[in-house]
């Protein structure tokens, strides 16, 4: 029987459990399976491991791992195939096959501009956009928060784009913020590269309130949540996989990573 397992990431804040929640749950609605769970990552339960024992208890003789998760970084990487490796010993038998993270999309790059839309002040209102990631260690965050940066600033019609992480990466969120605010003569629209809420957007809101009283032409959009875009985006990643035969090679969706001399050498088995 096929299970699917949703793993998001977890938060301390009940709302960012509430708001993932109900996004899978729209999600799922479109993937023809009736066996499905959703776990977390860290901070919120259920685990990972309590995630697929609940599945197999149902009957799941395979199962596809769903990363809720914007791009690939270290939880995608390390922390969910180190989760998914343990179980494989207790219960071999059970297959498993991997989705893929949303990665750089058309549909979410639409997303951050309808937020920009709602709250620029007018129309024809001058901005300076700051994308904000969360950040990792990983190129390849950086490298797709850089395409995403590129490709919102051709649907803005050329609007002054700038990156900055939360963490991990650089420029950071503040840097990123010194760099836009020296620019005169245009609003300045903070736009997180988030799913859900929680505590890096409520520190980026409070960063913002400080410069707005004093008088700075600042505001922070809303992050991605579930637009029918973000769930639909979700939907398909399940798809995939199940449109593909048993044993296919998107069962190597994980790459493998050696660390060597410092850096890591990277393997690429799959490339969908």
């Amino acid at each position: 029987m096929q299970g699917v397992l949703y793993v998001s990431h977890g938060s301390r804040v009940e709302e960012a459990t509430i708001e993932a929640i109900s996004c899978i749950r729209a999600a799922h609605q479109h993937v023809g399976t009736s066996l499905w769970e959703i776990c977390f990552l860290e901070l919120t339960d259920p685990t990972v491991q309590q995630g697929m024992e609940r599945l197999v208890q149902q009957g799941a003789t395979s199962i596809i791992i769903v990363p809720v998760l914007l791009l690939s970084a270290g939880h995608y990487f390390k922390d969910l195939p180190h989760e998914v490796e343990g179980f494989k010993k207790q219960y071999p038998n059970v297959t498993f096959r991997y989705a893929k993270p949303l990665g750089v999309q058309e549909r979410i790059i639409d997303v951050l501009v309808e937020r920009i839309e709602e709250v620029r002040s007018e129309p024809e209102t001058n901005i300076d956009v700051l994308l904000v990631g969360r950040g990792s260690r990983y190129p390849e965050t950086k490298r797709d928060i850089e395409a995403i940066a590129h490709k919102l600033k051709k649907k803005l019609n050329g609007a002054e784009t700038e990156v900055s992480y939360l963490a991990a990466a650089s420029p950071t969120f503040e840097e990123g913020l010194s760099t836009t605010l020296t620019k005169q003569g245009s609003q300045t629209i903070v736009v997180p590269y988030l799913w859900f809420t929680g505590k890096l957007i409520g520190s980026m809101q409070k960063k913002i309130n400080d410069l707005r009283e004093k008088n700075v032409d600042i505001k922070l959009c809303g992050y991605l949540n579930n637009h029918p875009n973000m769930v639909l985006a979700l939907s398909d990643r399940v798809n995939e996989v199940l449109q593909k035969p048993a044993g296919s090679d998107i069962e190597h969706t994980f790459d493998t990573r050696t660390k060597k001399g410092g850096g890591y050498v990277e393997y690429y088995p799959y490339n969908g």
